[in-house]
């Protein structure tokens, strides 16, 4: 097949596209967007100009495009490429730096790269919302650093534990990690950074646990697997067995036939 294509827009603040694609002669012709392209490349190598000046993008790296400057692409073998793309709104990194990402749109950076495939790993999955939101202020930090923009460090006392208290006060109800932000007044990336120093673990890792032990609960209490998903947290029956087999190792009807 010359070529494949999947897109999507996820429920994600801050993601306008989910983009992957498999070329093998498709050339994209000179071109803008509106929104950041953050890109890897997971087969293959592409050729692109940006701004008029000749660049590549190939698996180790991590191509960033920024909004607004005109740019093509096209394969650079026979063989062609395979890519995931995630396009980011504009405020997301912000206009200022638009210019070093002009002078410097390839960032070796193994961990960078890490993190954006364990992003598109979880806008995969539905339900996982709260994950890819976390996922992402982590990406977005990292790159404002590799741009020249300072990391938030500014500390804030209890500021794990209100986080903490404040997913706990809204379960089973879903939360963005954009609200807990502004209702604690900290940048989503440092609170996250902050959760994770505290505890050990991520929020939205914390937040799923929480959810399942939930889910066990009523389970055992002796409410049918089909109605527990949405009683504790999870968006469908389907979302719910997949943490749960993944916590567990067993499915929530087996579970709560165990004794």
């Amino acid at each position: 097949m010359e070529a494949r294509v999947s897109a999507w827009r996820p429920a994600v603040p801050g993601i306008a596209e989910v983009f992957h694609a498999r070329f093998i002669t498709h050339a994209y012709p000179l071109h803008t967007h509106d929104t950041w392209t953050l890109l890897i490349v997971d087969d293959g190598v592409i050729r692109y100009d940006l701004d008029r000046h000749h660049h590549g993008a190939l698996g180790p790296a991590v191509t960033l495009l920024p909004p607004n400057v005109a740019h093509d692409g096209r394969a650079a073998t026979s063989h062609g490429f395979r890519k995931r793309v995630l396009y980011l709104e504009a405020p997301v990194l912000g206009e200022d730096l638009i210019g070093a990402a002009v002078d410097r749109p390839s960032l070796a950076d193994g961990l960078l790269r890490t993190r954006i495939h364990q992003l598109h790993e979880s806008l995969a999955e539905p339900g996982d919302a709260f994950e890819a939101e976390s996922r992402l202020a982590l990406v977005a930090d990292r790159l404002r650093v590799h741009l020249g923009q300072p990391t938030v460090h500014e500390p804030k006392r209890g500021l794990a534990d209100e986080l903490r208290d404040l997913l706990d006060a809204k379960l089973p109800e879903a939360m963005t990690l954009a609200e807990a932000a502004d209702t604690l007044g900290a940048h989503p990336a440092y609170l996250v950074r902050c959760f994770g120093a505290r505890f050990g673990l991520p929020p939205h890792r914390y937040l799923t646990g929480r959810r399942v032990d939930r889910a066990r609960r009523l389970l055992l209490d002796g409410a049918p697997a089909a109605d527990v998903a949405a009683a504790a947290g999870f968006t469908d029956q389907a979302h719910l067995t997949r943490h749960f087999k993944r916590y567990l190792g067993t499915t929530p009807a087996r579970y709560s036939k165990t004794r």
